[in-house]
């Protein structure tokens, strides 16, 4: 296990700013996931505490020692790629033991790290098939193996469940979740998967643009976004955002003819924080609205264009005066909504966010 730090790393290529400056720490044995859209920086940001890119500024620290410019060999990590990087010609026993082997270890400690790594991965009886004999979730684990048996600092994960399909990417990330527990190392996963993040990590650190927009557990990120984009980004369908004035009333505030019901702590705080006359978004998520009678003081009509039935639960995707809603139907509901049919809706009192509409910063929560 190790503590790592970030100071102001930064990364240029060229006039070209990837990543103006990111500082953060990661706890020892902490699963930490990045996650962000394409080109937000992630797989750089991994790539230069792997030492795989050299960073433009700042320090990275393991333990308190500067690793910033160290050989990637001297780092003391392990890295799982999206491609799997295995090689073709060598077995399961042979690619797992591969780096042990090259670093002069005993025979009898490689065959030993490498039957734990084996039976811990459930590839007991494929050791000696090669990787074209092997699936993509055999070969992934494979791959894990090959980490695992060095017992390293630190686990880097390079989106490594992109190239499996959905049910084996969800049965790999139970098993990634497994193997963490079991040894407590220090992991950072990277992800363009908002659902990957949210069911895997820790702790989240999310980027966009190469800046760090907010770093906490999941449940701080989903209730508590601290700008529109965390907002949007984390949770599907994605948090709606009503554009509109923003005006107190009775029972909370009013955002077009929609009320946004409130508690006095709530009343209390957002009129604290907002600018007298300055625009805002209101923020909703699909599962914080409530089904209401028609004609209910306060209501947003909804006119169903789209339909989702999961299952377990209905979303529906419908147009309203202030633009387009999704909206989570309780499941048990005696009638699933149809195309054309109208809902009245009214947000859940106090599950709601107004953001500054020049700034996109979360005034209930900055």
């Amino acid at each position: 296990m190790a503590h790592l730090e970030l100071q102001n790393v930064a990364k240029h290529y060229g006039a070209v700013v990837v990543i103006p400056g990111i500082s953060f720490e990661i706890n020892s044995g902490e699963f930490l996931v990045l996650v962000g859209p394409s080109g937000s920086g992630k797989s750089t940001l991994l790539k230069m505490i792997a030492g795989l890119e050299e960073t433009t500024s700042g320090r990275i620290l393991v333990d308190g020692d500067d690793i910033t410019h160290l050989d990637p060999s001297a780092r003391d990590l392990a890295m799982v790629f999206q491609s799997y990087a295995l090689y073709p010609h060598m077995t399961v026993r042979e690619n797992m033991s591969f780096a042990l082997r090259m670093r002069g270890e005993a025979p009898a400690v490689v065959e030993e790290r490498v039957s734990a790594a084996v039976a811990m991965l459930d590839l007991s009886g494929l050791e000696n098939r090669k990787p074209g004999q092997l699936s993509g979730g055999q070969r992934q684990r494979v791959a894990m193996g090959r980490c695992v048996v060095r017992n390293p600092k630190l686990f880097l994960f390079d989106e490594p469940l992109s190239n499996l399909d959905a049910k084996l990417r969800a049965q790999t990330r139970i098993e990634i979740r497994r193997l963490h527990e079991r040894l407590k190392a220090t992991s950072i996963f990277v992800t363009h998967d908002q659902v990957e993040a949210m069911t895997m990590a820790d702790r989240i650190a999310l980027l966009k643009d190469g800046k760090l927009q907010q770093i906490g557990s999941p449940q701080d990120l989903y209730l508590r976004p601290k700008n529109a984009f965390v907002a949007t980004f984390i949770g599907t369908p994605e948090m709606n955002l009503l554009t509109g004035e923003l005006r107190s009333t009775e029972g909370g505030f009013q955002i077009g003819n929609m009320l946004l019901p409130a508690s006095t702590e709530h009343t209390v705080r957002l009129s604290a924080a907002r600018k007298s006359g300055a625009g805002v978004k209101a923020g909703v998520r699909p599962e914080h609205f409530e089904i209401v009678p028609k004609g209910t003081p306060g209501a947003l009509e909804i006119v169903v264009s789209v339909t989702e039935w999961l299952g377990h639960e209905i979303f529906i995707f419908g147009e309203s005066d202030l633009g387009s809603i999704s909206v989570r139907v309780p499941e048990g509901i005696a009638t699933t909504p149809a195309v054309g049919d109208v809902l009245s809706v009214l947000p859940i009192a106090d599950r709601w966010h107004v953001f500054d509409a020049e700034s996109s910063q979360n005034l209930l929560h900055p």
